[in-house]
């Protein structure tokens, strides 16, 4: 997820994100000030925490939801908006370790994800601008085989894929970039901040009591977890971590045993003035989102009052890369020349959380505190699905989440200090390899 802002403070580029800039924020829910007692702590106010506290809620449990800044203040607020089948690991990992038959269950239990935000939009009136298409794309031959064979698993699994390659991919995408193109209409995009407020409201009106600013300090584990804040503490029997790479920020003695198992990644996005709708539907047929499908990718689509929102420039050293702006316009003019000279209002980054094969890794710590994490840049539908399968764990339901729970991850090497450079140095060589291969 995206914790915060990755741009230095002393930065010229717009602070806000085109997100924060066109949702309308409600006032700030409060900071905890009190001693409650509740039957579930969700700990995290993004896609995941506010599923899970919604979904608690319909079950007729009492739900304390603790945010230590803004609800959709993290990646749930910041991303690329993609809701997309499948997961960042592909099939692999699921494969290996369940067998055919339960990778399979992972497989449509993705494209339930994907369902799953369609009827919340519908359910709890979520204006969120959402829009079903999505295209992937290939940027030289060896990537073309990489893609067709993608395509063809698409198909295997289910989802009908229409295919174009050389001259054809213009039907598709508009740009000399690419040199095949693959195109279903199962995933697709949205307003991811303005669908966060909207899952919150819907999470308040089943009677979720959400406090923001309210970070966890300690976590007493046992029959009865005993969470503390700075101004208050919270009673539950049973707990739902959901803050991904934020937790060993804003509370290090919360569950150090999961927190070598993913990474904060940086990646960037910029948004462009308005644009006319013609060249919109000119350049992305169906204003599909869009991705390649490098290992250090680009992604884009257009938003809902025609910028253009591009994303990429992946940094694995928490560091700001430097000419962000520059660079990112340049890649955006790479893939659509169209676009050159058009202004860039926003530019805007954080971090998401990866695991070590990219698969997501739920699970429990003891009986009655569970964990969500290791989204891997498809966390917009997965958290969502990820909520609903605890809160069935929860509910004495646990096969759904079972299944997650049987995948093994290992931990980042190099220990709290080496793993960010060996990461770094690791990715070097993919962002090599994309680039000659």
């Amino acid at each position: 997820m995206f914790k915060r802002s990755l741009l230095n403070s002393d930065t010229q580029l717009n602070r806000l994100s085109y997100y924060e800039a066109s949702a309308q924020r409600p006032a700030p829910a409060p900071t905890l000030q009190e001693d409650l007692q509740a039957d579930v702590l969700v700990v995290g106010g993004g896609f995941a925490g506010l599923s899970a506290a919604l979904e608690m809620a319909q079950r007729g449990l009492s739900v304390v939801l603790l945010e230590a800044d803004r609800i959709g203040s993290g990646a749930s607020g910041r991303n690329g908006g993609q809701a997309i089948v499948g997961y960042a690991s592909g099939q692999e990992p699921f494969e290996q370790q369940l067998g055919a038959a339960d990778a399979r269950r992972a497989w449509d239990l993705s494209v339930e994800a994907v369902e799953l935000i369609e009827r919340r939009i519908g359910a709890h009136g979520i204006d969120c601008d959402w829009r079903r298409g999505y295209v992937y794309v290939a940027d030289r031959p060896a990537k073309l085989r990489a893609l067709r064979e993608e395509a063809n698993a698409l198909q295997a699994y289910g989802i009908d894929c229409e295919w174009a390659e050389g001259e054809a991919v213009r039907r598709f995408i508009d740009s000399p970039r690419y040199v095949a193109a693959a195109r279903e209409q199962r995933s697709g995009h949205l307003h991811p901040l303005k669908y966060a407020l909207g899952l919150a409201r819907a999470a308040q009106a089943a009677g979720v009591r959400i406090f923001e600013r309210s970070p966890v300090t300690h976590l007493q584990r046992g029959d009865t977890l005993l969470a503390r804040t700075a101004g208050g503490q919270v009673r539950a029997r049973f707990g739902v971590l959901a803050g991904n790479c934020m937790l060993p920020e804003f509370g290090p003695a919360v569950a150090p045993e999961i927190a070598p198992r993913i990474m904060p990644v940086g990646t960037y996005i910029i948004g462009t003035a308005p644009l006319e709708p013609a060249l919109c539907e000119r350049l992305i047929p169906g204003c599909a989102a869009v991705c390649d499908n490098n290992f250090v990718l680009d992604y884009f689509r257009f938003s809902a009052d025609h910028r253009m929102l591009f994303g990429g420039r992946v940094s694995y050293t928490t560091m700001t890369p430097p000419r962000l702006k520059e660079v990112m316009t340049a890649r955006m003019v790479q893939v659509f020349p169209q676009l050159q000279g058009v202004p860039v209002e926003y530019v805007w980054g954080g971090f998401v959380d990866i695991s070590m094969n990219r698969a997501p890794d739920f699970g429990r710590l003891g009986d009655n505190l569970y964990y969500l994490q290791g989204f891997s840049g498809h966390g917009v539908a997965l958290t969502g699905l990820a909520g609903q399968l605890v809160a069935e764990a929860v509910a004495g339901q646990a096969g759904r989440f079972d299944l997650f729970a049987r995948l093994r991850h290992q931990a980042f090497p190099g220990g709290p200090w080496l793993r960010t450079p060996s990461l770094a140095l690791g990715m070097l060589w993919y962002r090599v390899r994309d680039l000659t291969g």
